[in-house]
């Protein structure tokens, strides 16, 4: 065993310096001839790649360590039985860390389950709406989760929309019973506070939290679900959501899964709730994923916890706002400073800078994933400054855009 786990070791070490980007090479006269064209690019000076050159907004980074205690912690765990205590503790501590981190008071739980945030968004239409939700739409996922919500069991959602880049505030209608949004929109930029909405007695406040848990600081109890897949901020792979419920929430989850509503076993939150309860999912959970999170929750709190988080965030991405609000090319997408993400950063570019092509460029030098969201069609790119990436390396990345600009043939 020790054996493998060294050779596995030293195959982590070559992960983390995987995305380190180094200088570019242009083969000589003897090299072979590509198959393909390369597009044009600017070979950057070393002083100005990043350490790491991941910045993509989900898969995101993951840090070396946590890769090594992957092989070294996971060595007795990847390959067991979810049933057995090894793995059943593992699903313990990551629900115990969560409960730290985001402070949970008495009598909201942490519960978890298997298919990620899309597949909490039908659990969530089977399980959690009564009647009718409030969707809030300033982006792709906000619309993702009221398309879901559209059942033959439910009243039509009320659905408001918000012009992306900008977003709006869920308004007290009688009869709703769930009002959600995004915390973070991913695909814009755009973060929204938290605030619960006081309408018809028992009425919840339901937040996706994909993109903003672990890295954006808030008040908890103004949330009665705050749900995420652990991609993003928390360092890991999709395939299981999470999600901090509140007392009036598992009262209502409870009374839904007993009213006599068809809920398919794989979408039911009372099961979910029940299993996790005893620390395991309905059926078998990626441990990859939980070993990579466990790691990462230890690490945001062994620096802080939330408040931490949220300040390292805040600096790199306000490196990237204030740049691009002193550019003469380029600008915030969000125009309203108090709608910026601290997460996700968006960044158009005017008509005669050519966003894809430095994208194509930084790519070539090992910065990889600044792409905008694919279905926003902007003349764009997108940063993501999650918790695991060092504000330095988002100060290196600005001077590798400025660099770029400067120097590519028709950029």
């Amino acid at each position: 065993m020790r054996s493998v786990i060294q050779k596995v070791l030293g195959v982590a070490r070559l992960v983390r310096t995987a995305y380190r980007p180094r200088p570019t090479h242009t083969p000589d006269a003897t090299s072979p001839r590509p198959r393909i064209k390369p597009m044009p690019h600017v070979d950057l000076p070393t002083d100005l790649l990043p350490a790491d050159g991941r910045f993509g907004c989900g898969p995101s980074k993951v840090r070396g360590a946590q890769l090594e205690s992957l092989v070294t912690r996971g060595a007795s765990i990847l390959g067991t039985s979810h049933r057995q205590a090894p793995v059943k503790n593992l699903v313990a501590s990551t629900r115990e860390r969560l409960a730290e981190l985001f402070r949970l008071p008495e009598g909201y739980e942490i519960i978890l389950g298997n298919g990620g945030s899309t597949a909490f968004w039908d659990a969530a239409a089977f399980g959690l709406i009564e009647k009718r939700s409030q969707n809030l739409v300033f982006g792709e996922f906000g619309g993702k989760f009221a398309s879901a919500a559209k059942t033959p069991w439910l009243e039509a959602p009320d659905v408001r929309r918000a012009e992306p880049g900008t977003r709006l505030r869920a308004e007290v209608v009688e009869g709703i019973d769930v009002y959600a949004w995004p915390h973070n929109e991913t695909s814009t930029g755009v973060a929204a506070p938290i605030e619960r909405v006081h309408g018809d007695a028992g009425a919840l406040t339901v937040i996706d939290a994909t993109s903003a848990a672990g890295g954006i600081d808030f008040d908890v109890t103004q949330a009665d679900v705050y749900y995420f897949a652990p991609q993003k901020n928390l360092g890991s792979d999709g395939g299981l959501w999470y999600a901090a419920v509140s007392p009036a929430a598992i009262e209502r989850i409870e009374r839904v899964a007993a009213s006599g509503r068809y809920i398919p076993e794989f979408l039911s939150l009372k099961n979910a709730l029940d299993n996790s309860r005893l620390q395991q999912t309905l059926n078998t959970p990626a441990l990859a994923t939980l070993l990579l999170l466990d790691d990462q929750l230890g690490w945001i709190l062994g620096n802080g916890g939330l408040a931490w988080a949220g300040a390292r965030t805040a600096e790199s991405s306000s490196a990237l706002y204030e740049w691009a609000d002193a550019s003469s090319v380029a600008t915030p997408f969000v125009a309203d400073p108090a709608d910026r993400s601290p997460v996700v950063v968006t960044i158009d570019f005017d008509d005669n800078i050519d966003a894809a092509a430095i994208a194509k460029s930084l790519r070539a030098n090992g910065i990889v994933d600044t792409e905008p969201y694919r279905k926003l069609g902007r003349n764009q790119l997108r940063v993501a400054t999650f918790v695991s990436i060092e504000p330095d390396d988002v100060r290196r990345l600005i001077g590798a855009i400025d660099y770029t600009i400067e120097h590519l043939p028709g950029a």
